[in-house]
């Protein structure tokens, strides 16, 4: 069985690589860059969402494809025009990786995006699955700087507790449903075993830091204004929008979740206090002692 990912050099896609060569998947890489570092066995095809014809090429000779669109301008004109072709191809599976509780933000343009696109899917014939993870655990690694200088937690997720998952499960998730049979048309929701909150997320970095750390909570006119010296404006009102939704409408996991994630892949899904002390580790920090991060 040979499987496509799109999506299949960044953060997600590439664990979801992992997983599937684990498996026993034969796998193929839909990238743009010719110089994209793959793992061992994995077939490259350089090509481009919007460039059908280049899609159309990668799909050739693949059973199973795995849609990832990474969170752009054209997001949802990239998802349908590939779903399109892998009609066309007749692909024997798809799953597609969508967002948690999608159709509750139809003010923020990737989730009512995906959500778009689950409709999509419903209405043809290509056997599918559709994968709404929460809040990414890896998201959080971007943070080095303001966790061990001023010891500052500074995305807004807010007090409340929203669902978060490690990207390794949302992996384990996606190779289990692409390699296995029973899970045509099922929609899986992928959290974590309990909510992350703000004051929450920073207790668990100063427990692995070994120092002080507090929530920022930073008021949203003013985190919008950060993301915007380091994306697009276009992006930094986008998460501005998803954040606020959050504290605004909530964002909680279901215990239901939980429980049907750890059947589906086989295990408890990763807590984030292990992934933040990995992190920690990855850093060279242990309880507030660095330590030199190679030779």
């Amino acid at each position: 069985m040979k499987v496509l990912v799109t999506g299949g050099t960044g953060k997600v896609g590439t664990e979801v690589v992992s997983a599937l060569l684990r498996r026993g998947a034969s796998v193929r890489v839909l990238t743009r860059k010719k110089e994209a570092e793959l793992a061992a066995g994995v077939e490259a095809a350089i090509g481009d969402l919007m460039n059908p014809d280049s899609v159309r090429a990668a799909l050739d000779g693949i059973d199973k494809l795995f849609l990832l669109i990474a969170n752009a301008a054209d997001e949802l004109t990239q998802a349908l025009l590939t779903y399109a072709l892998a009609r066309q191809a007749r692909v024997e599976h798809l799953t597609y990786l969508s967002v948690y509780q999608a159709e509750r933000f139809p003010e923020v343009p990737h989730f009512i995006g995906k959500h778009a696109v689950e409709t999509a899917l419903r209405a043809f014939e290509v056997p599918f699955t559709i994968l709404r993870p929460g809040y990414f655990f890896q998201n959080d690694a971007a943070l080095k700087d303001p966790l061990t200088g001023p010891g500052l937690y500074p995305t807004p997720i807010g007090t409340a507790g929203i669902a978060a998952v490690d990207i390794r499960d949302i992996a384990d998730a996606a190779a289990v449903s692409l390699t296995t049979d029973g899970h045509a048309g099922k929609t899986y929701n992928l959290v974590g075993p309990a909510p992350l909150s703000g004051p929450g997320a920073a207790a668990v970095w100063a427990d692995a830091l070994g120092k002080p750390v507090r929530y920022a909570d930073l008021p949203l006119d003013a985190f919008e204004g950060q993301l915007r010296q380091m994306l697009p404006a276009w992006l930094a009102m986008e998460l501005r929008l998803m954040f606020q939704g959050y504290q605004e409408r909530g964002f909680a996991p279901a215990a239901a979740d939980v429980a049907a994630l750890t059947t589906l892949i086989g295990h408890a899904p990763r807590r984030y206090e292990d992934f933040v002390h990995e992190t920690a580790i990855a850093w060279g920090i242990t309880k507030g002692r660095s330590t030199p991060e190679g030779p």
